[in-house]
């Protein structure tokens, strides 16, 4: 893992930059408010549904470099997801950033997420990390409230 820590750092600092689907989406079936009272971050996260799949998703706002650019790589991942294929990446990386710090990762599973494995030793920044996450199941769940870290 150290020996990646920059490619990983470089790979959140990009997204933070220039983050992907960073607009506002006017005909999203659910759009849900994010916020992170500790950090300050704040992230509006839309989604389209197409039946039962992603068909667009996107998040506007402002937040660290940690929020922006996991709400960046989360909607380039989720497009084409089920909603059920979301909920699993959900899960997958949640676990990954609330495991201990010296826990193993199976890149092969994670894919890109891993360049966010470093939020597990901060745990403060854990929650930075998840918001948007947060967010997105909200929407995938009709929820079109607020979510908040606290």
């Amino acid at each position: 893992m150290p020996a990646n820590r920059a490619l990983y750092e470089q790979v959140i600092l990009e997204h933070n930059k220039k983050p992907r689907n960073f607009r506002p989406m006017p005909d999203a079936d659910h759009k849900v408010e994010a916020y992170n009272p500790l950090c300050g971050d704040h992230f509006t996260v839309y989604v389209k549904m197409n039946g039962d799949r992603i068909e667009d998703v996107s998040f506007d706002g402002a937040g660290c470099a940690i929020s922006k650019s996991s709400a960046s790589v989360m909607t380039m991942l989720l497009k084409g997801k089920t909603k059920k294929e979301a909920e699993a990446l959900f899960v997958k990386f949640h676990n990954m950033v609330t495991a201990n710090p010296e826990a193993p990762i199976d890149e092969a599973d994670i894919g890109k997420l891993c360049v966010f494995a470093g939020v597990r030793e901060f745990p403060v920044r854990i929650k930075c990390a998840t918001l948007a996450w947060h967010s997105m199941l909200a929407a995938l769940d009709g929820r079109d409230d607020s979510v908040s870290t606290e």
